[in-house]
C-alpha cells in the first residue's frame, strides 16, 4: 500500500528540493507555500513593552509567546489601576491599561502563570503586591491556592492578617505557610543568637580550631619562621586560635513587648522568633507580651512560635503605656531585667503615663530598650517626638535586627 505526503516534504520528512535547512531557496526566496520566518524578538524591546504597557506597541511592536504571556499575567494584577484610581483608592506602582469587565482568570490560574513565567524574586514581588496593595485575599484563603502556593514572608504576614476571614480547613492549611516560614527564620537566627552566648574571646590559646576563633596576628607570629621571601608568603604548620571565657551567668529576664497593631505584622515575626530563640538559654527567663488596647500574655506559647502567631491578633489601637505598666509588673529583680519595647511608639493613649512607666523602670535599675518598627526590608518606621520623650528619661531607643538584640542581651548578661 502506497501513501501521499504532505506537500512541500520529501518521502522521509527531509528538505524540499531546492530548498536549503533554514526553509529558503539557495538565492534566499521563500518556497512556494512555506511561510517566511519573521526577525527573532528583541529582548530589550519587549522588556520596555511589559514594563511601559499596551500604548508602547506603536515603538516595540507587539508582544508574543511567553512575553505576551508575561503581559496577560501582569495586567491581571496591575490592569485594576485604572479603575482603583476612580474610587479614589491609591494607584499601584504601575500605570498600566485595565478593561472594567470582570477577568476570566481566578488567582489560582494567575499563581499559576506567575509561578511558570518569573523568577523567584519577581513572584515574590507579584504575591506582595496582590495581598497587600491589591487586598487580593483569596491568595490565602482559597483552599485551592493554599495547597500550592510555595511559603514566603509575604505570604505569612497576608496569613495573619486574614486569618479571622478563614473557617477551619483553610487555617489548617494556612498553617502550612506559618510553619514553613517560622521554621527557616529559626533556622537562620539561632545560630546567630547562640553564638552570642558562648562567651568573650581570651587571651589564653585554644586547641579546639573553630573558624570563627581563629587567631590571625598569633598565627603569623607562631610561623614566622617558615617565612619564603622569594614567594612573600608563610606556609601555616601550627594555626592559633583564641578560647572563650564562660561567664558566669546570674539570674536575668527580657520582657519583650510587642505591639501588635495593624501596621506591626513584621515586628510581630521578629519577636516570636527571637523570643522562641532565646528560650530555655542558660541565666535568661524569657517573657513575651503583645499588646493593642489589651495586654495579652504569651509566654505559654514562646515554645511554639507557629502555635504564637495563630493567637496573635492584628489590629486595634494602641495603647503603650498600659503595656509598660504589665511589663514593670513582671519584673522579679530590677537590676536583672532588660525590658524590650518593640512598637512604633505611636501611643494612642497617654503619653504622660507612658513617659512615668518607662522613667519608673530606668530608675529602679532596669535596662529599658525601645525598638522602633522595622518593615519587611528592616527600615524603622515609627514616632521620633514620642521615641526621643523616652529617651530623654534613660530608655536606649533605636532599632535593631533580632541578631542585634540577641547580642545586646548576651552582653549584658556576662556582665
Amino acid at each position: 500500500m502506497t501513501g501521499t505526503t504532505p506537500a512541500g516534504t520529501t518521502p522521509s520528512g527531509g528538505t524540499p528540493a531546492g530548498a536549503t535547512p533554514n526553509g529558503t531557496t539557495p538565492n534566499g526566496a521563500t518556497p512556494a507555500g512555506a511561510t517566511p520566518a519573521g526577525p527573532a524578538p528583541d529582548p530589550t524591546l519587549e522588556r520596555w513593552r511589559l514594563v511601559l504597557g499596551a500604548p508602547a506597541e506603536r515603538c516595540t511592536g507587539p508582544l508574543s509567546g511567553r512575553a505576551a504571556a508575561r503581559d496577560a499575567a501582569l495586567d491581571w494584577l496591575y490592569g485594576r489601576d485604572a479603575e482603583q484610581a476612580r474610587r479614589g483608592v491609591r494607584p499601584g506602582v504601575s500605570a498600566r491599561r485595565g478593561g472594567d469587565g470582570p477577568s476570566a482568570v481566578t488567582a489560582v490560574d494567575w499563581l499559576d502563570d506567575v509561578h511558570r513565567l518569573f523568577p523567584k524574586e519577581t513572584i515574590e514581588r507579584l504575591e506582595r503586591d496582590a495581598v497587600e496593595l491589591y487586598e487580593i485575599h483569596e491568595i490565602v484563603t482559597d483552599p485551592a491556592v493554599l495547597e500550592r502556593v510555595e511559603p514566603n514572608a509575604t505570604l505569612l504576614r497576608a496569613v495573619l492578617r486574614t486569618k479571622h476571614l478563614m473557617n477551619p480547613e483553610v487555617l489548617r492549611l494556612a498553617r502550612r505557610i506559618v510553619e514553613t516560614v517560622v521554621r527557616r527564620l529559626l533556622e537562620q537566627l539561632t545560630p546567630e543568637v547562640r553564638r552570642s552566648f558562648t562567651g568573650s574571646r581570651s587571651r589564653r590559646p585554644s586547641r579546639l580550631p573553630l573558624a570563627r576563633d581563629f587567631d590571625f596576628r598569633g598565627t603569623v607570629r607562631a610561623n614566622l619562621a617558615h617565612y619564603q621571601p622569594a614567594e612573600r608568603r608563610i606556609l601555616i604548620e601550627r594555626p592559633r586560635f583564641h578560647s572563650r571565657t564562660r561567664a558566669h551567668l546570674e539570674q536575668w529576664q527580657l520582657i519583650l513587648l510587642v505591639d501588635q497593631s495593624g501596621s506591626m505584622v513584621d515586628s510581630v515575626i521578629h519577636s516570636a522568633v527571637t523570643a522562641a530563640s532565646l528560650w530555655g538559654l542558660p541565666g535568661l527567663k524569657t517573657h513575651l507580651v503583645a499588646f493593642d488596647t489589651n495586654v495579652v500574655d504569651l509566654s505559654g506559647d514562646v515554645t511554639d512560635p507557629v502555635e504564637l502567631l495563630m493567637r496573635v491578633q492584628l489590629g486595634g489601637g494602641t495603647d503603650i503605656a498600659k503595656a509598660v505598666d504589665y511589663g514593670a509588673g513582671l519584673v522579679d529583680n530590677p537590676r536583672r531585667a532588660i525590658v524590650v519595647l518593640i512598637t512604633d511608639f505611636y501611643e494612642g493613649g497617654d503619653p504622660y503615663r507612658l513617659v512615668r512607666g518607662v522613667r519608673g523602670l530606668v530608675e529602679q535599675g532596669s535596662t529599658v530598650l525601645g525598638l522602633a518598627a522595622l518593615d519587611e526590608e528592616a527600615n524603622p518606621a515609627y514616632d521620633r517626638q514620642t521615641a526621643q520623650r523616652l529617651a530623654d528619661v534613660g530608655a536606649h531607643v533605636g532599632a535593631m535586627t533580632p541578631g542585634e538584640l540577641a547580642a545586646f542581651v548576651a552582653e549584658r548578661l556576662g556582665r
